[in-house]
């Protein structure tokens, strides 16, 4: 295993209401020193969770949501937060009964995937959710989400979607759909 390179020195950069810029100096074992910058939660990170809703053995929960990065409404797969004191399952829930109106019978988590981990500290955890029923809760989205849905079948259709970018969702969809067609949960 490789030997991760020593931190000299490490300092805020810049701060924001949601988000802290850290810089970090670096010394690698071949004796190299770089000045890295990375973008860290603020407080104590809770985490964060998204999640695959199957509403049957072949579609799968998108919603729509503005998205201040792109400036863009965009689909995705429900996520949000996890709330101190909340474990991952019981976010999920909540998150899908938020933003998209369903509750599940069944969740499982599948994996923690990183956005770009050469910059940024964020993991969110992937959940399936199966079993699904209708139950809304009140969120803190600023406007009601259209949902829609998506055939497992046809991810690669949607990956050409200008409207669905966010390439975590895409690798959790695959990963569900793969994982249910192992289990034989997806129609053939």
């Amino acid at each position: 295993m490789r030997q991760k390179p020593t931190i000299l020195d490490r300092r805020i950069v810049a701060t924001s209401r949601l988000f802290c810029v850290e810089e970090l100096k670096l010394r690698f074992s071949n004796g190299v020193e770089r000045t890295y910058e990375r973008l860290a939660g603020k407080g104590p990170g809770y985490g964060a969770v998204m999640i695959v809703a199957m509403l049957d053995a072949d579609h799968a929960v998108l919603v729509e949501e503005y998205c201040g990065g792109t400036d863009a409404y965009e689909l995705s797969l429900p996520k949000g937060l996890v709330e101190p004191g909340e474990d991952v399952l019981a976010a999920a829930e909540r998150e899908l009964k938020e933003e998209a109106g369903f509750g599940a019978r069944q969740l499982e988590l599948l994996t923690e995937l990183s956005l770009s981990p050469g910059y940024m500290s964020q993991k969110i955890q992937v959940v399936l959710a199966t079993d699904l029923y209708e139950e809304r809760l009140e969120g803190d989205e600023p406007e009601p989400m259209r949902v829609d849905k998506v055939n497992l079948r046809e991810l690669s259709s949607l990956a050409q979607n200008p409207q669905f970018t966010e390439g975590r969702a895409l690798a959790a969809l695959y990963l569900a759909r793969d994982l249910l067609t192992l289990r034989g949960a997806f129609l053939a």
